[in-house]
């Protein structure tokens, strides 16, 4: 146990550059074609250790959650023990097996054990033969009035470019799901079988990988890509499940299992289904999220006679179950502010045995009481209703691993993200209310300018220019730097600071500078790198560069003509930060291996030479310069071809094509991604160190699909198509050269993938010592 437990935690140091090598859902479909074939192949067991091996001893149970319907895929003996077996590298996949039997067959089965002297082989032969493939109760949908060619294609100039945002378009197809109900187990208890599904009644679009049911939060970024794929019934569909959710639960799950029942994610749902289509409520000027840009597109308003009921019963929920009053140091102001803080005791059933081990760590000198472990589940469960599970952001001591998870200090942490989401949303609210319902138009507001009165008081710090999170604990703002300072200006809280000048209003801004400057790809969670978390460095994740696109997009045009600043002599971009807006001096932030023969050295970390990829008025892969471009305008442009090339990079790094403009790399450089067979990934997030490569760290195995990814990737080709410029890959192999003068034909892929194997045979040489 030991040894597996330290595979575990430094297995989120190893750069993974393709998912999981085990396939739960594969999709082929034509472009154009609606109806995919979908087919499921499950994860075959393979058990750590031995199958003649005894089941390793237990901990004692969690509590029974209250929370949760059932004894299988809730907490209790049965979770546990399947877990602490090991039958699958993935602890999701067990509990997305609906059974073979009914429940009570099942549980009279494992009654069978005596968990004392249980096999590996006894637990995988009872997997085997109680249980069915995961993801069984899911199938393939037909999306209504699929057009191979939407309008927005029109925007993007460059041939390359446009086939690939074609290409990812057509990707829809092969994410698309309606529940299976000839699959379906009857009602709990009594049923045929169990099932952890929630079943829905409308299609929906999944994230991809082992996130093969519907999303929450993810479904937003989805949605922002379906608009500009002219998916219009498929967002209603999407629609009518979260409003189906609302009415049957109060709010909407983290996600469509029944584990996920005690939390719920960033509530976006009001963001898009909210809007009003202008030509027929002129008077409406704001840009809004998920029911609201529905309706603003397509001018289907008969959505909101359903969905602002249900909206106004979300907010009630995040009202009484997720909000606290809070007293201001800095102005003796008491504020009722929002917080993540999910009722929880025990390992959340689809991460168990990494919540398991995060409190039973046997490395770690010091056990922990009962009432740390319940209170540890909790903060784990909190942290995951975030959507950055997990980051040093929340850790009162970022480390890597287990200590510093067992820092988790959520609850105590007023999020900058939240609080700005659902100010956006109670006043969108009041918008959509107007004067037909002038009392709750008016509690709307009112509740929206506290909301920003608290933000403002609690949150934003005028003099480093920049939001940051309150923490309860030390009654003061959190120092940590992290790319959620740039949600309230993206939902419409502008301070009066950055509104003072332009020099503030570029200083809010001065990190992305720097990144694009200093860093290969896009913008970083936050600038550690030292915890080996998903949500740190150097992980650039796909909603997080939308939101600071259109954070810059929301400054005003007047704050923006300048050109972008110049450094001071023999100063980097570093030197335009704000002073302390990091909390890392320049030689503090992680370092950008240079490629090629140097790909073991690091970029020069200060002075001018730090900035590598600085080009006369633009930055490599960053577009070409426009004469009198505003310092907005530039970073929007930039932004948005960083964003744009590591998609394609890394999606041409793994097997990714296209016919006459983009071909195939050869199988001795595919062969280094192991890539061999593939057609190219897209993937959940990707380093902001090598443009063609996957993110890394964290409790799972990179993903590919993927939802918000290819979301986001057709609105920035639909919004800055004609700034878009086919980008320059890195090679995989050092000696490859390219003789092309075409950067379509060029493209090339990374080198950073090539230390790959290098790393990992370092990291388990490592558990040998």
């Amino acid at each position: 146990m030991v040894s597996s437990l330290k595979a575990a935690v430094v297995a989120g140091l190893v750069h993974t550059i393709l998912a999981s090598t085990t396939s739960t859902t594969t999709t082929t479909t034509a472009l154009g074609t609606a109806v995919p074939t979908l087919t499921i192949s499950t994860a075959v067991a393979s058990p750590s250790a031995s199958l003649g091996a005894t089941v390793p001893s237990q901990a004692p149970l969690p509590p029974a959650q209250g929370w949760c319907i059932g004894q299988i895929f809730c907490a209790g003996s049965l979770l546990q023990t399947v877990n602490i077996a090991q039958v699958y590298s993935d602890p999701k996949t067990f509990v997305d097996k609906p059974t073979s039997k009914s429940s009570q067959q099942v549980l009279a089965d494992f009654s069978n054990f005596n968990l004392s002297t249980v096999t590996e082989g006894q637990i995988v032969n009872f997997v085997d033969n109680d249980f069915l493939g995961e993801g069984l109760e899911l199938e393939a949908a037909a999306l209504t009035n699929f057009n191979p060619t939407p309008a927005f294609l029109n925007n993007v100039t460059d041939p390359l470019l446009k086939a690939f945002a074609q290409t990812v378009h057509g990707y829809w197809t092969q994410l698309a799901r309606n529940t299976n109900q000839s699959a379906l187990c009857n009602e709990y208890p009594g049923g045929t079988c169990e099932s952890s599904l929630i079943p829905l009644n409308h299609t929906f679009v999944v994230p991809g990988g082992r996130f093969r049911e519907q999303y929450y939060w993810d479904s937003y970024w989805i949605i922002q890509g379906l608009l500009q794929s002219e998916l219009y019934e498929t967002i209603n569909a999407t629609l009518q499940n979260f409003m189906d959710e609302i009415e049957g639960f109060g709010f909407v799950p983290n996600g469509g299992r029944i584990y996920y029942l005690n939390r719920s994610q960033p509530p976006l749902f009001i963001h898009v289904s909210s809007a009003s289509h202008s030509s027929m409520r002129s008077r409406h000027q704001i840009v809004t999220q998920m029911v609201y840009d529905y309706v603003n597109v397509t001018g289907d308003t008969s959505i909101l006679q359903r969905a602002l009921p249900l909206a106004e019963a979300e907010l009630a929920w995040w009202a009484n179950n997720r909000t606290i009053q809070v007293l201001s140091p800095y102005t003796n102001q008491t504020y009722m502010m929002a917080h993540y803080a999910v009722n929880n005791s025990a390992p959340r059933p689809e991460s168990y045995l990494t919540d398991y081990l995060t409190v039973h760590d046997p490395t770690l000198s010091t056990p922990l009481t009962g009432n740390q472990t319940a209170e540890l589940y909790s903060e784990l469960a909190s942290g995951a209703e975030t959507g950055w599970d997990y980051s040093s952001r929340f850790e009162a001591i970022p480390q890597l691993g287990n200590p510093g998870l067992r820092s988790l200090n959520v609850k105590n942490n007023i999020p900058i993200c939240l609080n700005s989401i659902l100010y956006k949303a109670r006043l969108l609210l009041a918008e959509l209310y107007g004067t037909s319902n002038a009392t709750a138009s008016s509690t709307h507001l009112q509740v929206a300018f506290d909301i920003r009165a608290g933000i403002l008081d609690l949150l934003w710090d005028p003099a480093k220019l920049a939001f940051y999170d309150f923490n309860l604990t030390s009654n003061a703002r959190n120092d940590i730097f992290t790319a959620a300072t740039f949600y309230p200006v993206w939902n419409g809280i502008i301070p009066n600071e950055i509104l003072a000048s332009q020099s503030n209003a570029f200083g809010y801004f001065a990190a992305v500078n720097l990144v694009v400057n200093k860093y290969n790809g896009t913008v970083p969670v936050t600038f550690i790198d030292w915890t080996g978390l998903q949500w740190d460095a150097p992980n650039c994740w796909p909603p997080l560069q939308y939101i600071i696109m259109q954070a810059l997009r929301a400054i005003p045009s007047n704050l923006t003509t300048n050109g972008l600043p110049t450094p001071s002599s023999n100063q980097s971009t570093y030197d335009l930060v704000p002073a302390g807006q990091l909390g890392l001096k320049e030689a503090q932030l992680p370092g950008q291996p240079l490629l090629g023969a140097k790909a073991n050295q690091n970029a020069t970390a200060t002075g001018p030479a730090a900035d590598i990829n600085k080009l006369s008025g633009t930055v490599v892969n960053g577009g070409n310069a426009t004469a009198g471009e505003g310092w907005r305008d530039t970073l929007q442009r930039e932004m948005a071809n960083r964003y744009y090339t590591s998609v394609l990079c890394s999606w041409h790094a793994t097997g990714g094509s296209i016919p006459g403009l983009l071909p195939q790399l050869p199988a001795s450089e595919l062969n280094l991604t192991n890539s061999i067979g593939n057609t190219g990934n897209m993937f959940e997030k990707f380093s902001n160190l090598n443009v063609d490569s996957s993110g890394y760290g964290g409790e799972y195995t990179v993903q590919a699909g993927f939802g918000w990814t290819n979301g986001v990737l057709l609105w920035v080709a639909s919004t800055y198509g004609e700034k878009l410029v086919a980008p320059q890959c890195p090679p995989i192999i050092a000696t490859t050269t390219t003789t092309s003068t075409s950067a379509a034909v060029g493209l090339q892929a990374s080198s950073g993938a090539v230390i790959t194997a290098m790393v990992m045979a370092f990291m388990a040489s490592a558990f040998l010592l």
